[in-house]
């Protein structure tokens, strides 16, 4: 991924990599919302192209990606790292994502996209429910859940806004487990209306807190490049403090080292794992 495509010399060196077929470059755009779907797609620039969709393998984990989709290839790689603690119910040094037997947790995933951590969660032994505006994308989730050998009926897909479906499961007094938010930046539902990370992650945070159990544990993650590390945690405490409830544990996690942070590039995701009483 990069602003130009590689020059001769790289495309040299790419062929002298041993087993590599095929070699995609995918354009960074900064204006995502105004690029065609064609801009944003990633280009097959060495090899012969690969049929689409096709399948990739995480952490042992098999998941549906395709070319053709734009900027949105179905799997965010950054999070690699956040699926496969679920995966292996490890968080950090004495932090299980659940407490043990695992059988039985309740797992809510919002904004839940094509349900990657979803299937991680699920093949841990917890029960998921999966939640995002788009069905295209649940169903794409389900495509992966039987990837897996996982049969999607056992599991909940939901088509929904997450704020509204949070409020009213708070109000029925449904709880989980473990609660996942990872927004997109920007969002806009009928039922509530616009949302900006920047600007709405508390209240996001806030009504996640109604529905997680005690001794539960929630997950907040953006990639809001504006927001500052200090900023996000500051502002995820906040929302915990005002809810009157304590955070037992905390593990922060910024973006993998393959995704590299420089000054014309700083770092832009921000993951925060908390146990809360």
């Amino acid at each position: 991924q990069g602003e130009s495509a590689p020059s001769t010399g790289q495309l040299q060196f790419l062929r002298t990599i041993p087993g590599v077929s095929s070699i995609y470059h995918k354009q960074l755009q900064r204006q995502v919302r105004r690029a065609t779907v064609a801009e944003v797609s990633p280009e097959c620039i060495l090899g012969e192209p690969l049929s689409d969709p096709f399948v990739v393998r995480e952490n042992g984990i098999r998941f549906e990606l395709s070319f053709r989709e734009g900027y949105s290839i179905g799997l965010f790689l950054d999070q690699r790292d956040n699926r496969r603690r679920l995966l292996v119910n490890h968080v950090a040094a004495g932090f299980p994502a659940f407490e043990e037997p695992v059988a039985g947790k309740e797992v809510l995933n919002t904004f839940a996209y094509t349900c990657g951590f979803s299937v991680c969660a699920a093949r841990a032994g917890a029960r998921t429910t999966s939640l995002d505006l788009s069905k295209k994308y649940l169903d794409w989730g389900k495509r992966n859940f039987r990837l897996n050998r996982i049969e999607p009926d056992n599991h909940e897909f939901i088509f929904g806004d997450a704020l509204n479906w949070m409020t009213r499961w708070n109000r029925k007094k449904r709880l989980f487990d473990v609660v996942l938010l990872d927004p997109p930046t920007f969002s806009q539902s009928k039922e509530s209306g616009i949302f900006r990370v920047e600007k709405d992650y508390g209240r996001l945070v806030r009504t996640a807190l109604g529905v997680l159990r005690p001794g539960g544990v929630l997950f907040a993650s953006t990639n809001a490049a504006t927001l500052e590390p200090a900023e996000f945690v500051a502002r995820v405490d906040d929302a915990v403090n005002r809810t009157g409830r304590k955070a037992l544990q905390r593990f922060y996690a910024p973006q993998p080292p393959d995704f590299p942070i420089n000054r014309a590039e700083p770092g832009y995701l921000k993951t925060l794992w908390l146990r809360v009483r």
